[in-house]
């Protein structure tokens, strides 16, 4: 008997998925985990396999296309077998309920006026959404022309997300026929990017984008200042050039490896790595990381002019952060916790681990692992507000706040309870340093359950933050600093180190927050303690 396949639920906030690749066709025999499609969620393309034997029947969703959760997929049978009442109804995708189609048809409005008469031959590519928070794009750069040819898997655009720059693969072969975003431009998702399709083909009929957003209210002004401004400084592209060209299937494959793509030599076109480079890949010993430089950083230099006034256009970052903030600040009743910690133990315990060779930890790395394992003790500070239920994470992921020219990003250490120190210590360095370059994923900024955020760095003594939805609490770090006090009755000298925990009201109550600083604080003051 046939069995209807739906759209997979393959995220926790993924709503619906684009089928990226069938690697099945009708008529193919399929058996049990074979691959049957590539779908696109919003963090990701994951390979789809199928869990039953038979014949693929019918294919519910074209390569390319999108389709809402739930909705069918494929229908996988036997040769031969009648599927007329499977497909027919409101089994078929596209005939979903009333409500549906009324959620779905503003994403179509974006792009029904550029598919209405398209050419044959011809494909519109549209804005994607490459975040869960993600609203509008911004490309950063333009990597092929009008009228350059193009290939599957060539590199088409440097996306600007809320939260990072990622690079964009074309998914079909053709010319580029037309840009429907000027680079520097934003657009919002699923609007027109890009129209490919065979050489000279007119494709003046198809629809501009509804709205191709420009960053300032004065375009043409600010075309020639950020004209002007490459012409001055060119290194300010460098960073888009440095991240790594890689096929798809090369970087699912070193995914599922858990190979370095950094520490990868490509063989093809241009040094792009190919499936053969991961393949063939042989893990070389690597030298310690540099740290970052001190005082990572701050927004962008303004520049003063007497008596005259200036703007910044803002970023897709910087939006996305004032939004989230305003958000979390005003619906999340903030309390603080402080706290003044000992640290003349933790500094004689981290020059002992530091004289160990090729040995390079900081004190925001102790601090991070201090905080994981006191998470595993107090659970209630390691869970999120959901409305009607608190969800307590099954995971400890700490985000660290990373500051970069255009604000904050929160990189996430997965599993961080589980991590050493070393390994604290070059993912901190690593996402740092990418996250300064625009050169983190998304998916490497999801997932935290805990965030710390420490301007010890530059001198700041306390400080409170503002928690990191949907976190439920947030730490803040000062600076360690050596001053008078009093140890046994007697006024010596001491190191001591402020902390400043933000709760949620709803969810951390203040006892909570005071028994979980409480378990740092004994971390931090006897760093022995950690390995009980």
């Amino acid at each position: 008997m046939a069995e209807v396949i739906t759209m997979p639920r393959l995220s926790d906030t993924m709503t619906e998925g684009k089928v990226a690749k069938w690697h099945k066709k009708v008529g193919d025999k399929v058996k049990e985990g074979d691959i049957l499609a590539e779908i696109e969620t919003d963090k990701a393309v994951q390979d789809f396999e199928s869990e039953i034997e038979g014949t693929l029947l019918y294919v519910g969703v074209e390569e390319g296309a999108a389709a809402a959760v739930d909705s069918v997929l494929a229908i996988i049978g036997n040769e031969g077998e009648d599927i007329s009442g499977l497909t027919g109804g409101a089994a078929a995708p596209s005939a979903g309920s009333e409500e549906t189609k009324s959620e779905e048809q503003p994403k179509a409005e974006a792009v029904e006026a550029a598919s209405a008469e398209v050419p044959a031959g011809v494909e519109v590519i549209t804005m994607p959404r490459l975040s869960d928070t993600m609203t509008e794009g911004k490309v950063a750069k333009w990597h092929k022309n009008v009228g350059d040819t193009v290939k599957e898997g060539d590199l088409l655009a440097e996306i600007e997300t809320d939260k990072a720059v990622q690079d964009f693969e074309s998914e079909f072969n053709g010319v580029l026929l037309k840009q429907g975003v000027e680079e520097g431009n934003g657009a919002p998702v699923d609007s027109v990017l890009a129209i490919i399709g065979p050489a000279g083909t007119d494709v003046s009929a198809v629809g501009a984008p509804k709205a191709a957003a420009p960053v300032s209210e004065k375009p043409a002004e600010q075309k020639t200042e950020a004209k002007t401004e490459e012409e001055a400084a060119p290194a300010a592209n460098t960073s888009s050039s440095d991240r790594v060209a890689i096929s798809p299937l090369a970087k699912k494959m070193a995914q599922d490896k858990g190979v370095d793509i950094n520490a990868v030599q490509g063989s093809g076109e241009n040094g792009r790595i190919v499936k053969k480079d991961i393949e063939n890949y042989q893990p070389a010993a690597k030298p310690a990381a540099s740290a970052p430089a001190a005082g990572a950083a701050a927004q962008v230099a303004v520049s003063f002019v007497q008596g005259e006034d200036t703007e910044t256009p803002n970023s897709q970052v910087r939006n996305v952060i004032a939004k989230r903030l305003s958000e979390s600040k005003f619906s999340a009743p903030h309390y603080y916790l402080m706290v003044e910690i000992n640290m003349d133990k933790a500094i004689e315990a981290r020059k002992e681990i530091n004289s160990i060779p090729d040995t390079k930890i900081s004190f925001n790395d102790m601090i991070i692992k201090a905080t994981a394992i006191a998470l595993r003790k107090h659970p209630q500070v390691n869970s999120s507000w959901a409305g009607d239920k608190i969800i307590h994470r099954g995971n400890i992921n700490v985000g660290v706040a990373v500051a970069i020219p255009d604000g904050l990003v929160v990189p996430v250490l997965k599993n961080t309870d589980q991590m050493s120190y070393t390994q604290i210590s070059a993912a901190v360095k690593d996402m740092a340093s990418r996250a300064k370059n625009k050169g983190l994923k998304a998916n490497e900024m999801e997932g935290s359950t805990f965030s710390i955020s420490n301007l010890g760095m530059f001198g700041i003594e306390t400080f409170t933050s503002i928690i990191n939805q949907p976190n439920s609490a947030i730490l803040s770090v000062g600076a360690i600093i050596e001053k008078p006090i009093v140890k046994d009755g007697q006024i010596v000298v001491g190191n001591t180190m402020k902390l400043s925990l933000a709760c949620d009201h709803r969810v951390v109550d203040g006892a909570t927050g005071a028994q979980f600083l409480q378990t740092l604080r004994t971390y931090l003051e006897n760093p022995l303690t950690l390995l009980l």
